[in-house]
């Protein structure tokens, strides 16, 4: 970034999936924490109904009406996006974290945080993921897939989890306990995706860790996720994800050993790789009580607020959040200028 000019940014938020509000959060906090001074921020947000509207880059107008609404993205929005050096999809789930948002930047050619088209819509695909990871000899969480017309099998016995293959948050998800109640989860699943993960349970700990960067990534510290949200379930959903209080993030984990930690930390960069990701993301891992590390998912635009997760993990790690907020808009900036000498 050159020194003097104020970088433009835009901040795209919202989004039309069942984390449009959790997405708004985030984007808030992103905008807050943008030095004024280095920064001139302009505000979109996408509303559930598919609607784009321009703000003012002021935080209190993210998340209610706004007059002045576009159908998917005509009039000023793409003048808006013309005129920004750089842009923040602070989006999550289907419609902003899959590649579609991204196609759409990539087709403007503006530089933009965050993975790519073909990371980003890996990633959101569980089950895609794990195929790539486990051809690159990168040990996931075992599942079987089942889409519409299939009939389930679980081969895992139970608890097993089910889930949408292509959504977040925890949105959609099942454990269970007994073969009576597969049928249901499964349905609940699809009123999300056509395609379900049964997903088989981990005895362990559960433990996060970030990844930054783009053609030499770094990890964060990992991170134990100790869940105890208001639901009355016993593992991490919605509520102890976003709920206050819901979590507790122990950096450095308590209860697995450095080696295993330090085996987090390793996984996570090769499946950030493997995935073709740059920028960020957020991998989930499990580690057994015998000790072994599974990767279980990657999340390419992780919770974003100044107390999520992925924030915190490198706070930790001696990367505050305002830091943390330049160095991704200086690895966008970057991968957009080493594409752009590409010849197409």
């Amino acid at each position: 970034m050159k020194e003097g000019k104020r970088v433009r940014v835009a901040v795209i938020a919202g989004g039309r999936s069942s984390e449009h509000d959790i997405s708004v959060a985030s984007a808030r906090s992103v905008i807050e924490a943008l030095d004024p001074d280095r920064y001139d921020v302009q505000t979109i947000e996408i509303h559930r109904d598919g609607r784009w509207a321009l703000g003012s880059g002021e935080t209190r107008e993210l998340g209610r009406p706004v007059a002045e609404t576009l159908p998917v993205p005509t009039g000023s929005v793409p003048e808006t996006l013309g005129q920004v050096d750089v842009v923040l999809p602070i989006l999550h789930g289907p419609f902003g974290e899959d590649g579609t948002v991204q196609g759409l930047l990539e087709l403007a050619g503006v530089p933009y945080v965050g993975a790519g088209v073909t990371a980003s819509a890996l990633c959101m695909d569980k089950d895609l993921f794990k195929a790539v990871c486990r051809d690159k000899g990168i040990p996931v969480t075992q599942s079987v897939t089942v889409r519409n017309g299939e009939r389930p099998e679980n081969p895992f016995g139970y608890p097993v989890f089910v889930k949408p293959a292509r959504l977040g948050s925890s949105v959609g998800i099942t454990k269970v306990g007994e073969e009576a109640r597969l049928q249901d989860a499964i349905a609940l699943a699809r009123r999300h995706d056509e395609k379900v993960l049964i997903e088989e349970f981990v005895s362990g700990v559960e433990v996060e860790c970030g990844v930054l960067g783009n053609r030499e990534p770094i990890a964060s510290l990992p991170g134990e996720i100790v869940a105890h949200g208001f639901s009355g379930v016993d593992w991490y959903d919605y509520s102890a994800k976003y709920d206050e209080g819901g979590m507790d993030l122990i950096v450095p984990p308590e209860r697995i050993s450095e080696e295993a930690a330090e085996r987090v930390q390793q996984l996570s960069v090769e499946a950030f790789i493997a995935s073709d990701c740059e920028g960020m993301a957020r991998a989930d891992c499990f580690v057994r009580d015998d000790g072994e590390v599974l990767v279980n998912e990657l999340n390419t635009i992780p919770g974003f607020t100044a107390t999520s997760v992925y924030a915190k993990l490198f706070e930790a790690s001696g990367i505050p959040y305002p830091e943390l907020l330049d160095r991704l808009v200086e690895l966008a900036l970057e991968r957009h200028g080493r594409r752009s000498r590409l010849e197409f």
